[in-house]
């Protein structure tokens, strides 16, 4: 794994858990909005008993999914910190921060840092030749 792949893990991981929050939010709204039909035919009573019960335990399994990405995501926030740390230049140090762990754009970093966006990236390419990152098999199979 490289430099750049290890730091883009974080990313990754914060997008899924958004996904799953908006997942979450969808079946919010099924559950709330279900409504049942009464009729005087009988029911199967082998059948699930709403759509409502269906969408609760859906909502419930993915929060616990959720709690779980969450805790490996500050983990691993810990982890890159940790690398970004190691950097000696400070303002490499700044730079792979705003990029890395709080997932900004490039436009954004170039603006905050006072920077031309071309110049942003050739830092960038340095600042990735000044960090070390963990060569542990553990790191690489434990978030694929």
């Amino acid at each position: 794994m490289n430099t750049k792949t290890y730091l883009s893990q974080a990313r990754y991981l914060d997008m899924r858990i958004k996904s799953k929050l908006q997942q979450i939010d969808s079946l919010n709204e099924l559950a709330t909005n279900c409504s049942s039909v009464l009729t005087g035919m009988p029911r199967n009573p082998s059948a699930s008993t709403s759509r409502m019960a269906d969408a609760i335990c859906k909502i419930i399994d993915l929060q616990n999914e959720i709690n779980r990405d969450i805790d490996t995501l500050v983990d691993l926030k810990k982890e890159i910190m940790g690398v970004i740390k190691a950097v000696v230049n400070a303002e490499h140090q700044t730079l792979l921060e705003k990029r890395y762990l709080c997932f900004l754009s490039w436009e954004k970093i170039a603006v905050d840092m006072g920077y031309d966006l071309r110049y942003t990236h050739k830092l960038h390419i340095r600042a990735l030749e000044e960090c070390k990152i963990p060569v542990s098999p553990e790191v690489d199979m434990k978030r694929h």
